[in-house]
């Protein structure tokens, strides 16, 4: 008897999804088969290094105004952003923290206005609460008495500016991977990012630690709660950490972690001496812009300190002897997020200077705010990552969990 081979059986036992059942009715394909992807799933992710610019120059377009639509309108740009390309990972849930905190910045602005008072002189009086007398060296200072329009409305334009910097920030944790941006870093700054990394790998399993340890307890009928299973969780909990870091140390120290590369001892102190520099340059520019007093100053100040700390940087990391596997590389599309943040900020700063009484609208008299038409269309500006930049990818759903199509029965 002649047998035939055994691939020719198999493709006789099968049936794709384009064949015909024998009953000559229709078979759907299952629904656990992979969809055709998408072009975009195959492009490269974003630098991590431009979400962070475009939100910051997003941030800093709102401390140029206290204009209550133009930050809802910033606040509007960078929601709709991160809804678009925000990744499935969890790390990528912490926007809702920040909107959290913002609002929490608003409410406690409010209050404090509402019980210490308000410096900004007011005529429409909302509520008068009991005021406490008070020695006379806190001169300036009062709790209670009159609570103004004025001065709420004052208080709300402020706190406004802060929250919508906050969730400008929050919109580059939720666009950028952490791990991918510390990998990113110049080699002077390697150490840091490598300790960084290694904190946020080994956090998940603490908690899980935490986690799995109370609930071996409970089950034992042992407390874990209160101060004493606190201590007879937390010590297993430090053991196992421990013994992570041993592991870890052993295995870095085994794949020649640490090496520096010989740097003359000139160009040592010339690296730290640009770093150090270059930084409290940037902290005196940043200074300069968020005051009305330094806008003169503050963005030469800031440059030159850029500059140095960039210079002191790479001066720093000719000591690293390092490779990068597969690094991300800046292409055209991080050239144009960051440039859409920096257009954003830039015209904002154009803005402010041509016509500061659009931005800062006046709360003595009080007067409804209008939104200036471009500064406006300026900060639309801010959506083009939502369109220039890929799609996550779509989460994968595991072939056990799911759902057969149904098979139509032969008629």
């Amino acid at each position: 008897m002649r047998v035939p081979p055994l691939g020719r059986s198999r493709e006789r036992g099968r049936v794709g999804a384009g064949d015909a059942p024998a009953g000559g009715g229709t078979l759907s394909a299952p629904a656990s088969a992979p969809a055709p992807a998408s072009r975009d799933q195959y492009r490269p992710p974003l630098h991590p290094g431009a979400w962070w610019l475009w939100a910051l120059a997003l941030g800093t377009a709102a401390t140029r105004t206290t204009n209550p639509l133009l930050l809802a309108l910033l606040v509007a740009v960078s929601a709709y952003v991160v809804i678009a390309r925000r990744p499935h990972a969890p790390w990528a849930r912490s926007y809702g923290a920040f909107v959290k905190l913002a609002l929490a910045v608003l409410v406690i602005r409010l209050l404090f206005t509402t019980v210490l008072g308000s410096p900004v002189p007011g005529t429409h009086t909302l509520v008068t609460l009991p005021e406490v007398p008070l020695p006379d060296w806190a001169q300036g200072i009062r709790l209670g008495g009159r609570v103004t329009a004025e001065g709420l409305t004052f208080a709300l334009y402020d706190a406004m500016t802060l929250a919508t910097l906050l969730i400008c920030v929050g919109a580059a944790n939720a666009l950028a991977n952490p791990s991918r941006l510390l990998k990113s870093l110049p080699g002077a700054l390697y150490e840091m990012g490598v300790a960084v990394v290694v904190a946020l790998t080994f956090a998940p399993n603490l908690i899980a630690d935490v986690q799995r340890l109370r609930a071996a307890r409970r089950l034992r009928g042992r407390p874990d709660n209160g101060v004493r299973g606190l201590l007879q969780v937390g010590l297993p909990v430090l053991e196992g950490a421990l013994e992570r870091s041993v592991a870890l140390a052993a295995a870095m120290d085994a794949r020649g972690y640490g090496r520096t590369a010989q740097v003359p001892a000139p160009v040592r102190r010339t690296t730290a001496a640009l770093t150090l520099g270059g930084l409290l340059g940037v902290c005196a520019g940043t200074y300069g812009l968020l005051t009305a007093a330094g806008g003169t100053y503050g963005i030469p100040v800031l440059l030159a300190g850029v500059a140095a700390a960039l210079a002191g940087l790479w001066l720093g990391g000719r000591r690293s002897v390092r490779t990068r596997y597969r690094p991300d590389r800046w292409d055209a599309r991080a050239w144009l997020v960051t440039a859409s943040g920096v257009a954003v900020a830039a015209l904002m700063f154009l803005a402010a200077a041509r016509d500061p009484a659009a931005l800062h609208p006046g709360v003595v008299p009080l007067v409804a705010p209008v939104l200036p038409l471009w500064p406006a269309a300026a900060v639309l500006v801010g959506l083009l990552p939502a369109f220039v930049t890929p799609a996550p990818a779509p989460l994968s759903v595991p072939a056990s969990l799911s759902v057969p199509a149904p098979v139509k029965e032969p008629s």
